[in-house]
């Protein structure tokens, strides 16, 4: 088993390992932040560059260093490999201008959106964002979409990571949308028009890091840190039933799969627990989901914490 040190810790991993999945096994606080890398879709990563690391050691035989920034979710490491992530100052400048690249077409549209409290891109820009750009052109605009009738499209918010493409494809016998247009015409888009139905469509919604794709049944009902999340299951013919049910009082607002500290879904649920299920007779309830001690939905009345998978070295001091 090879042998990497990223940011001055050593760790040994198994063969084949990327640079981000040999930090994450460090735990959250020291794995780059990942926009579109997402470990149960395969192909997924490559695409958003915000996890780039510094190589200053390529292995043991070879300590010269890589001249540019590489793509942790798509470097394979070697022995003897060193890594600098939070501890560079070219990486953190970098990923500024990631961030800057990002948010260029995202509208500021946060305190309407429903993915605002748990949104990859809101802690992203926290961690690493300017106060000011230098970008001065107009923002795209795209109409909202119905793309089935259970998922809204805000094609303003996304940033194209594919993730919803990948989970349509491998998740379901017929995939009914994908990227059109090239370049800065590219969009998320069904063809001729087409609604999406299938039994997993849901996890569209999870695996995005964005409100891009967000659930008709919750549109908005409440803001996250109104409700409490509680881990519950069911028995279900179609997936696990495992998952995390946003409550109201006694009220179900909506259902979620569970995800682990990367804010990845442990396992991919059905449409009928998802939206189908919002009688709270209908689950077994297990007790508080775990979230990030500084997220908003833990503020005040909140008992299951972690640590948050976005903090950096700075934020920690």
């Amino acid at each position: 088993m090879p042998k990497v040190i990223i940011d001055m810790h050593e760790i040994e991993v198994p063969e084949g390992s990327t640079i981000l999945q040999a930090a994450r096994q460090l735990g959250a606080s020291y794995a780059p932040p990942a926009m579109c890398y997402y470990t149960k879709l395969e192909g997924s990563g490559g695409k958003c560059r915000t996890c780039l690391v510094k190589v200053t050691q390529n292995s043991a035989k070879d300590t010269k260093g890589t001249p540019k920034l590489v793509a942790s979710c798509r470097t394979v490491v070697a022995d003897g490999m060193v890594v600098e992530n939070f501890i560079s100052e070219e990486v953190v400048s970098a990923r500024k201008d990631v961030v800057e690249l990002l948010l260029i077409n995202h509208p500021l549209d946060c305190p309407v959106c429903d993915q605002a409290g748990e949104c990859d891109l809101q802690n992203l820009a926290f961690a690493h964002g300017e106060e000011i750009t230098a970008y001065e052109e107009p923002r795209r605009q795209y109409p909202v979409q119905d793309i089935g009738p259970l998922i809204k499209l805000h094609m303003n918010r996304c940033i194209l990571c594919y993730r919803c493409v990948y989970v349509a494809d491998q998740l379901t016998d017929q995939r009914q949308h994908g990227v059109l247009g090239r370049g800065d015409a590219a969009e998320i888009g069904t063809y001729i028009k087409k609604a999406i139905q299938n039994d997993f469509s849901g996890n569209m919604i999870d695996v995005c890091p964005v409100g891009a794709l967000t659930d008709k049944t919750f549109r908005f009902k409440s803001r996250v840190w109104f409700t409490k999340p509680m881990n519950a299951h069911r028995d279900c013919k179609m997936c696990s039933g495992k998952v995390v049910l946003w409550l109201k009082g006694s009220e179900v607002l909506r259902v979620t799969g569970r995800k682990d500290a990367f804010g990845e879904s442990l396992e991919f649920i059905c449409n009928g627990c998802r939206f189908e299920s919002k009688a709270l007779e209908q689950w077994t309830v297990e007790g508080p989901a775990t979230v990030d001690v500084r997220s908003v939905i833990s503020q005040n009345h909140y008992d299951a914490q972690s640590r948050p998978a976005w903090e950096t070295h700075a934020l920690l001091d």
